[in-house]
């Protein structure tokens, strides 16, 4: 009786000790294979601010305005710095709005450069029919564009407030025109945002708005859309290193085509690259499509293009043609970049990669410097075995265990496996024993 509980603790011990054994084969594998260069980097979110108007006249008079606009992540000395206005506005009480366009223009301040008051204008602005208190939101559009500082710094951008006239217009028509103005608050913080300029961030030319014209493989008259894509591009890329960049397409109001997108359908963009020694001259990103049903609105999902320079120097990349199916050649929409005006060059620099001294070589062996002749000798001999041929190794030989580092280099992942292992292994057995107790008492 006595013996039967002495192998019952045992084997309840062997199984918590199981436990503990699957949790150190876990920790073995995890320390034996993982790397801090697995660690996904957090990509740092555009600078924005958002600022209310006051209206009045016209088709949004007697509304307050609400506008966001936001900037690039951060901009190469010189570079072209893009504003992008997104508004929502409502209807004057007791107007309506006819579908038609408006155009959109504003003032900002923009500290350390040389007109520090950027006029921003956006003509043919989609506006659909509005009743009464139906409110309007319009996509991020790009509205403003200057000229960064040529020395790294940071540029601070605030709304404009204006003692006399506005700082924001709506126009429907010559006649009728909402006018805004910004009143900075009596307390609390006003809005502002902050865009760095940094001499390995990104930069480029031309603007982030691009047309494309858009058609189904059977459609013989393609649909003009403009669409604004933006890219967070890297700031510490360097030579033989895959870098990610990041891509949004927004704007455009596309909508799915008759028949809908076929179930798996993906969004697919394109972009030219150059510089830097990257290989081929496009990148594809690509990423599931949300919205499949015909005449819904099509949301763009966002993208990551994978560019890998193996040299120092400045990589160029450009928007190209889009797609909406399941491949390039496969597809039920497709929208073809157009010439005019040319898409934006978003780049951004590429270092050296760091490189490690080379080790010295291994002095060669002298050799004789004269050469004596060979004597062959033939001789028999019998070996007695170590331990005086009776079965036992009493001296190992020299050089026989002298291989690997495990005394000297400590614990690693493979230690841990391997007492996981056995711990496993034992937690099994005792297992075994409370089956064959349970058994027997039955």
């Amino acid at each position: 009786m006595q013996k039967s509980k002495a192998r019952r603790r045992l084997a309840l011990k062997t199984s918590a000790l199981g436990l503990a054994g699957t949790l150190a084969l876990f920790v073995g594998s995890i320390v034996g294979l993982a790397s801090p260069a697995e660690a996904a980097a957090e990509v740092a979110a555009a600078p924005s601010m958002t600022v209310t108007f006051n209206c009045v006249d016209g088709p949004f008079g007697g509304n307050p305005v609400t506008a966001t606009i936001s900037g690039p992540e951060s901009v190469a000395p010189g570079g072209s710095v893009e504003l992008k206005w997104a508004f929502t506005v409502k209807p004057k009480a007791g107007r309506t709005v006819t579908a038609g366009t408006m155009t959109i223009e504003g003032d900002v301040n923009v500290a350390t450069i040389a007109s520090p008051t950027v006029t921003a204008q956006k003509t043919a602005v989609p506006v659909p029919a509005l009743n009464k208190d139906q409110e309007f939101s319009t996509v991020p559009e790009l509205l403003g564009t200057f000229t960064a500082p040529t020395t790294a710094g940071q540029l601070t951008v605030t709304p404009v407030p204006v003692a006399t006239g506005g700082s924001l217009f709506f126009t429907l028509s010559t006649s009728d025109e909402t006018e805004c103005t910004y009143v900075p608050p009596t307390t609390g913080t006003a809005p502002s945002m902050v865009i760095p300029v940094n001499t390995g961030g990104g930069g480029g030319t031309g603007g982030d708005t691009v047309s494309y014209k858009c058609a189904t493989q059977s459609s013989g008259d393609p649909k003009d859309a403009t669409i604004t894509v933006a890219m967070t591009l890297p700031t510490a890329a360097k030579a033989n290193e895959e870098q990610t960049v990041p891509a949004t397409y927004t704007g455009g109001q596309l909508t799915v085509p008759t028949g809908g997108f076929t179930t798996g359908a993906k969004f697919i963009a394109t972009a030219s690259v150059s510089g830097a020694g990257v290989s081929g001259t496009s990148v594809t990103a690509e990423a599931a499509l949300t919205t499949l049903t015909a005449g819904s609105p099509i949301t763009f999902p966002s993208v990551s293009f994978k560019v890998k320079p193996t040299t120092a120097g400045t990589v160029t990349l450009k928007a190209s043609d889009i797609y909406f199916g399941t491949s390039t050649s496969v597809y039920q929409y497709k929208c073809t970049v157009q010439a005019s005006p040319v898409p934006k060059s978003h780049t951004f620099t590429v270092t050296a990669a760091s490189t490690s001294p080379s080790p010295s070589p291994s002095p060669s062996a002298s050799t004789s410097a004269s050469v004596k002749p060979t004597r062959t000798v033939t001789a028999t001999v019998t070996q007695t075995p170590v331990g005086g041929g009776n079965g036992k190794v009493t001296k190992t030989p020299k050089g026989a265990a002298e291989t690997g580092g495990g005394g000297d280099m400590g614990p690693d992942g493979r230690m841990f496996v391997l007492t996981g292992s056995l711990v496993v292994l034992a937690a099994a057995a005792g297992g075994l024993v409370l089956r064959r107790r349970s058994v027997s008492r039955g």
